[in-house]
């Protein structure tokens, strides 16, 4: 049971961080960080784009030109050089946030593979889909057509459609491969019980032993993945303090900055 727990908590994590109905920003929180995500960014090779939900939108290329709103603006070196460096620190950031949510969709899988070795249950060949088929969800909501896209309006979307296609999916798919291993499931058990002498007392403390290395092995990633979280979250702070620092160097880029620290 703590296992399922652990499953439905992974793969909820990502319509939490999406969406939430009482604020419409995205929030990235613990007790330690507490970053709102404002804007959205779109990242190509050779240039990278914020743009507002009004649609306003500010560009830099990799030659060092600013544009807001199809306008030119004038940089000097130092400015073109700060630019540089935060769009630069937004290459590398951004897209861990992929990295983390892909990686949350394959801890998931893991935790349904133990649980099916451990009581032998058959029939996962639908959930295995469906878990390929949220990771292709994932993939496509953060890379669209050789474009990385990350922010609210993305979010929300995959929040919503997360809801709709794949939280009622992965309920009926669980329930079904249980429903049809339910042999299987009653032998592994009276195997287990057998195993045990048939005392009750000792096949449950050898099945709270088999949950608890079931549930150990997963956290253990589950702990990494946390830690990446966290880590990732730092730096977002430390990009909003950056962006701070560039829009009283370049003026024109106030209201474009992609972060906001929520104060406690």
């Amino acid at each position: 049971m703590k296992k399922l727990l652990l499953v439905s908590a992974i793969l909820c994590t990502p319509v939490a961080m999406a969406h939430n109905n009482s604020d419409s920003s995205i929030s990235f929180s613990n007790d330690e960080c507490n970053v709102e995500f404002k804007n959205d960014v779109r990242i190509k090779p050779n240039e990278l784009e914020i743009f507002k939900a009004d649609n306003q939108r500010m560009l830099f290329t990799a030659e060092g030109e600013l544009s807001i709103n199809g306008e030119q603006v004038a940089l000097n070196s130092t400015q073109r050089q700060a630019l540089t460096d935060y769009t630069d620190n937004l290459r590398v950031q951004l897209p861990e946030v992929a990295n983390i949510a892909l990686e949350g969709v394959k801890i998931a899988g893991v935790a349904l593979e133990e649980v099916a070795n451990a009581f032998n249950i058959d029939g996962l060949d639908n959930i295995s889909t469906l878990m390929e088929d949220i990771h292709q969800e994932v993939e496509g909501t953060f890379y669209q057509q050789g474009t990385f896209v990350m922010g609210q309006q993305s979010f929300t979307q995959f929040g919503e459609n997360f809801e709709q296609q794949f939280e009622q999916q992965i309920e009926t798919a669980v329930e079904s491969a249980v429903m049809e291993s339910m042999g299987s499931i009653l032998v592994a058990l009276g195997s287990e019980l057998m195993s045990s002498g048939g005392d009750m007392q000792a096949f449950e403390e050898r099945m709270e032993n088999m949950g608890a290395q079931i549930e150990e092995k997963v956290e253990l990633h589950a702990k990494t993945l946390e830690k990446r979280a966290n880590s990732l979250c730092g730096d977002f702070v430390a990009i909003a303090q950056q962006e701070t620092q560039l829009t009283a160097q370049v003026p024109a880029l106030k209201g474009y900055e992609l972060f906001t620290i929520k104060q406690h």
